[in-house]
């Protein structure tokens, strides 16, 4: 069979970000169907405009890469945001409709508007519409506070509604999303939960190149990785790195440690800037920021670490989300500092491969990155359970499969 997958913020393993469908689409491809995936030529992380053809055929994997115009400029604020999904929007409408042979749409969200671009290519080629929920969009939109115009939410509304509704098969990547889908009108849904390839990350790597070349070689490492967004809730870290560095025994539980504790930013966003200043401002010596870096490099940066932090904003919205990156640390054998409750607080509490904070209390953030440091051996204890759980659970290849199979019924079925 031959999937069309629309998808702007695709990226494979040379660019930052999630690789979810880049390696969905290899291990398609692998049992020998044909994958298109037409995406943007400008990184969704950094806002940069990938390098490299127009048109990539990824000969050895079996997957063609088309890339459309896009307006360029999504970063600079929300409206503009919206200009550049529009444009994507109707660029990729254009290519797809001059790919032939299709037998599956598959449209993912966000952005929900190129949910109405795969629709519309299914039902002109007479193949089947897969509809792909990644995050409750517009509903996180509105609890963050960046979608407030009331014509856009009737419309961004209406088309999720629409498209839950003329779906063929919807799929979603968090079991928290389900009942939210349902009550829109959804139906034949799926769980195609969110993991990670463990055989992309090496545990027995201690990192030394990484720590190195960041003057980190006797520090213990607290990494976040990802966007750098108004929904990350960046600001507790930096009020938690605040009380680390004070180090007063009314602020902390365990002031005991062996090695100094620096908080390390990985990665891009609209309010990386803001952050940046605001860490100068408070005069944080704990705190450095790195740029993104491609999926194919995280192993040796995350290797360097000793830690990792998931977090958002506490919202509960947020309780039903299953995060890309949580899957990553626990792959590569990394405690998981969470600052997210809700289903994946679930996991991680199964798994016994973290600790739990309070979303928003930067005092509990503080005292959750205290208690692994002060504890190397349950540090690494816990990280190698994350390991493990995700290996068996949450393995990307034994994801793969279910969905393999969900797609070739799919299609059985027509």
């Amino acid at each position: 069979m031959h999937i069309l997958i629309i998808h702007q913020a695709f990226a494979s393993y040379n660019e930052p970000g999630g690789t979810r469908h880049y390696e969905f689409a290899r291990l398609l491809a692998a049992r020998g169907h044909q994958v298109t995936v037409i995406a943007s030529p400008v990184s969704y992380i950094t806002g940069q405009k990938i390098t490299g053809t127009e048109q990539i055929l990824v000969s050895e994997n079996g997957v063609t890469i088309l890339r459309a115009n896009v307006y360029a400029a999504h970063h600079k604020s929300f409206y503009h945001r919206i200009i550049a999904f529009f444009s994507f929007m109707f660029s990729s409408f254009w290519i797809g409709f001059g790919v032939q042979n299709v037998d599956i749409v598959w449209g993912t969200s966000p952005p929900i508007f190129q949910g109405a671009t795969a629709w519309i290519l299914a039902r002109l080629k007479g193949a089947k519409f897969l509809f792909e929920v990644r995050d409750l969009w517009p509903e996180f939109a509105i609890a963050i506070g960046i979608l407030k115009n009331p014509v856009i939410i009737w419309l961004s509304e209406w088309l999720e509604r629409f498209l839950y509704r003329h779906a063929d098969q919807i799929i979603v990547n968090s079991p928290g999303f389900i009942d939210s889908v349902k009550n829109r009108g959804g139906r034949q849904i799926e769980l195609i939960p969110n993991g990670a390839d463990p055989e992309m990350f090496n545990p027995a790597d201690d990192g030394a190149a990484f720590r190195h070349a960041h003057g980190l070689d006797d520090k213990f490492v607290a990494l976040y990785a990802g966007a750098h967004g108004m929904s990350n809730d960046l600001d507790v870290v930096l009020d938690a790195a605040k009380l680390i560095q004070i180090q007063t025994t009314s602020a902390l539980e365990s002031p005991t440690l062996n090695r100094q504790i620096q908080i390390v930013f990985l990665g891009d966003g609209k309010e990386k800037i803001a952050l940046q200043k605001r860490a100068v401002t408070m005069g944080l010596n704990k705190v450095i920021f790195l740029p993104s870096v491609p999926k194919n490099e995280m192993s040796r940066v995350l290797a360097g670490t000793d830690a990792c932090i998931a977090i958002l904003k506490p919202l509960d919205e947020y309780k039903t989300t299953y995060p890309n990156k949580v899957f990553d640390y626990m792959a590569a054998g990394k405690p998981v500092i969470l600052v997210i409750d809700g289903v994946i607080r679930q996991v991680i509490e199964t798994a016994k491969c973290g600790v739990f904070s309070e979303p928003g209390n930067a005092k509990a953030m503080a005292n959750a990155i205290y208690l692994l440091a002060s504890n190397p051996a349950k540090c690494r204890e816990m990280g190698m359970n994350g390991r493990k759980y995700l290996k068996e659970n949450f393995s990307r290849e034994k994801i793969a499969v279910k969905l393999i199979k969900l797609l070739e019924n799919l299609i059985e079925h027509q």
